[in-house]
């Protein structure tokens, strides 16, 4: 099992296929590396090399019960880049994971990455006033299994008009959400309260993509998707209709085909295809 070591000594789970410019997969808050498996092979198949790591308290990474704040996060990124020599780096990061993204860029720079994907992010800070913030993190850590098993509906997007996410795959996240560590899950969550991320967005200097789903109930359109795509002075901003918050699961297919055109605007590409609205 390939695994690297962070700079507090935690071990990190990471899956490395395929070779050529490296694209690195941030998770969601609770998910594991496994949630990008579609996106990664497509890219391997494209000629790329594809690297997802499992956070922290999450996946088959260690647990060590502290160091869920972004900065440590983030540090944990630099690792995983750093480790495995990775340059030209293109970041691609779900939910919580854009957080990891832009405080990596703020604080270790952007000499080893070429651009970033922002992909349902929660990203410049969650619409949450105290009460509702007290609540959520009430939620997680007294009632964690009965939070899971009311959020999966707005996750996936039951009952939207759009392609229709495999039972197999539905219960494979949740597993990926039962097995992560209550105390990476509350301590994440609460990171997450308290950061904003507008200010250091604003100072992006490499390209970015922001996709966002229409009907993501988790991380809704204006606040996120829209508001990242403002803030990003480079930014390139697709809407997939009737998309949720798991849209690399509902819109794979589109998410693959867009990540890669993105991708393909590198220095080592000689006809990089215009990145486009989906359709639906």
């Amino acid at each position: 099992m390939p695994t690297l070591r962070t700079s507090d000594g935690t071990e990190l789970y990471y899956r490395d296929w395929g070779a050529g410019r490296p694209v690195v997969f941030v998770h969601s808050m609770l998910m594991s590396g496994h949630m990008w498996e579609h996106q990664m092979l497509h890219l391997v198949e494209h000629g790329y090399r594809a690297v997802a790591y499992d956070r922290r308290g999450h996946g088959r990474s260690d647990d060590p019960g502290s160091g869920y704040e972004f900065d440590t996060l983030a540090d944990d990124l630099a690792a995983v880049l750093t480790t495995l020599e990775l340059t030209d780096v293109t970041l691609v990061g779900h939910s919580m994971g854009g957080g990891e993204i832009v405080r990596y860029l703020s604080r270790h720079g952007d000499q080893r990455v070429s651009g970033i994907a922002l992909v349902g992010a929660t990203v410049p800070k969650l619409d949450l006033g105290p009460a509702e913030a007290t609540q959520w993190l009430d939620q997680l850590r007294d009632g964690y299994g009965q939070w899971v098993a009311d959020s999966t509906a707005a996750s996936f997007g039951s009952g939207l008009p759009s392609r229709a996410i495999p039972p197999v795959e539905t219960q494979r996240t949740i597993q990926d959400w039962m097995g992560v560590s209550l105390k990476a899950a509350v301590d994440c969550a609460a990171a997450h309260v308290a950061a904003d991320f507008s200010a250091e967005m604003r100072e992006i200097t490499v390209p970015a993509l922001v996709v966002h789903g229409d009907s993501d109930l988790f991380g809704p359109l204006d606040v996120f998707g829209r508001r990242s795509a403002e803030l990003i002075p480079d930014s390139r901003f697709l809407v997939y209709r009737d998309a949720p918050h798991m849209l690399q699961l509902s819109h794979r297919q589109q998410l693959n085909a867009d990540l890669l055109a993105f991708v393909r605007c590198g220095p080592d590409d000689q006809e990089a295809p215009a990145v486009t609205r989906p359709d639906s």
